[in-house]
């Protein structure tokens, strides 16, 4: 239950952001960076159920990135933008994103992928494959997923 307290973290100073209280939910995302070592913006969208590796630790998420439901982040991911480049990346339900992953710039991360170790994730990814590398290729398509994790 520790390991996701990050996530619970961010599940109350979410709904200080959404009610507009002022201060509060950017001073708790401080908090959040400080002990669990997981940059976690108030504005951006997390899914239910999201669970975060090793606690959160190193994870970088964007301002105005989704993460859909029922995801795994591992240690060291980032989700973030790219220069001259507005979007950032929404991630759909039943992800798992291995430690180190990059996912950059204006991406859509498709429902049950799995996203390998230490990839870099600049170009769109099917639901239901798996993708690796620098960058990222799709290694396989069409899988079930729990036959991978």
């Amino acid at each position: 239950m520790l390991s996701n307290a990050p996530y619970f973290f961010y599940l109350f100073y979410r709904t200080l952001y959404t009610l507009k209280v002022p201060l509060l939910p950017k001073v708790f995302a401080i908090v959040n960076r400080i002990i669990f070592g997981a940059y976690i913006p108030p504005s951006c969208r997390l899914g239910k159920n999201v669970k975060f590796g090793y606690g959160g630790c190193g994870v970088v998420i964007h301002a105005r990135a989704v993460i859909g439901n029922n995801c795994h982040v591992g240690p060291n991911v980032t989700v973030g933008g790219r220069s001259k480049q507005f979007n950032v990346p929404v991630i759909g339900n039943n992800v798992y994103i291995a430690g180190g992953a990059k996912i950059l710039g204006n991406v859509k991360v498709g429902d049950n992928a799995i996203i390998g170790a230490n990839a870099v994730v600049i170009k769109d990814v099917k639901s239901n494959s798996i993708v690796g590398g620098i960058p990222a290729k799709t290694i396989r398509s069409n899988i079930n997923p729990s036959d991978h994790i």
